[in-house]
């Protein structure tokens, strides 16, 4: 269990700090309820006005509208090619939408989204310097910030297939299916050295191990949902029309994604972990790249890893690192025939007309 508390947390504003001396015990310490993970990195945004569900469901991947005081959802920002733009943790507390997002994506997010308003009734503003997110699994009691008679508590439905969504993953036992984790926004100048503290890597590690994406590791300019299992929680698949939808519909029930995510689970013999980035192979030939690595405090050194949708889920690959190759065995998130689930069947060719 980690004993360290925010009394004197290291790292400058903006950047969580990694550890506080025990990557492992942290990462037991979090998953058990037991600490907390500040999460310097992120940013707020709110959306008031009485238009603000219509108008943000209009434009992502989610059914927003139903959301009542107190919801969470998750939703995406597709360009016209359904490629993610943005990912978007969502809470409405009857008046206002609070959008809890990377820090990467502040001034882009806020800005798109003021010049979409239109004739809307809608009021976009960035609140990021008012609050603090904390990260945790299970409720700590922290002292969540209030709007409207509503905690600033954002639920993650990791744990589930959302109503709306699909899942690629044919998981006997999805590692997802105990993530109760969720995000808090408490006042900036809140008190928090009443709680033990974890650091980032412990909150990576347990996320890979869930295969849980996240925007600012596993999404890059190709991205789609489908090659992230990010249907499960953040496409709704029959609500209205939105940026990109004929292709999140287009690949879902007639074609496949390029690309998988994988799990990988790294030879740990020679005590390296490769870095971000680091391109993985099969053979001679560059398959995929790493998007994020950790040390569990179970599994051991793993890995997430985009990598071509073709490529044989029984091979063994390879990952690049300082020390030469590292040999990785993958464990399948999306599965290689992915996709095409309209099952339409195929016309026979008619042969050539006899004279």
């Amino acid at each position: 269990m980690s004993n360290s508390t925010f009394d004197s947390r290291p790292g400058a504003v903006g950047t969580p700090p990694e550890h506080y001396g025990n990557p492992f015990g942290e990462q037991r310490a979090l998953v058990d309820g037991e600490s907390v993970v500040e999460l310097a990195d992120r940013a707020v945004i709110t959306i008031t006005g009485p238009d603000r569900l219509t108008w943000l469901d209009s434009l992502t991947t989610q059914a927003l509208t139903g959301l009542g005081a107190g919801d969470s959802a998750e939703t995406l920002l597709l360009n016209p090619n359904g490629r993610i733009e943005h990912a978007m943790r969502v809470i409405d507390d009857s008046e206002t939408l609070w959008l809890l997002v990377d820090g990467s994506e502040r001034e882009a997010l806020a800005k798109w989204l003021d010049r979409m308003r239109f004739t809307l009734r809608v009021e976009i503003a960035d609140r990021s310097d008012d609050f603090v997110t904390i990260g945790s699994f299970g409720d700590l009691s922290l002292p969540v910030a209030i709007a409207h008679d509503v905690p600033l508590v954002w639920n993650d439905s990791w744990a589930t297939v959302a109503r709306g969504g699909h899942q690629y993953s044919r998981a006997e036992q999805h590692p997802g299916a105990t993530w109760n984790y969720r995000e808090s926004l408490v006042p900036a100048d809140a008190d928090l050295s009443a709680f033990a503290a974890s650091g980032s890597l412990a909150f990576e590690a347990l996320r890979i191990a869930a295969w849980r994406p996240w925007f600012s590791s596993e999404v890059d300019e190709r991205s789609i949902p489908h090659e992230l299992d990010w249907m499960r929680s953040a496409v709704h698949l029959n609500k209205g029309c939105y940026r990109g939808q004929e292709t999140v519909a287009k690949v879902h029930n007639l074609g496949h994604p390029p690309r998988r995510l994988v799990m990988l689970h790294l030879d740990g013999s020679e005590g390296a972990l490769p870095e971000a980035g680091a391109e993985v192979s099969l053979g001679e030939k560059v398959v995929g790249t790493v998007t994020a690595t950790a040390r569990h405090f179970e599994l051991g050194p793993i890995a997430l890893a985009m990598i071509k949708r073709g490529v044989d889920a029984t091979e063994t690959l390879a990952v690049a690192s300082d020390i030469g190759a590292i040999a990785a065995a993958q464990e399948v998130i999306v599965p290689t025939d992915a996709g095409a689930e309209a099952n339409v069947p195929r016309l026979p060719r008619l042969g050539a007309v006899k004279r």
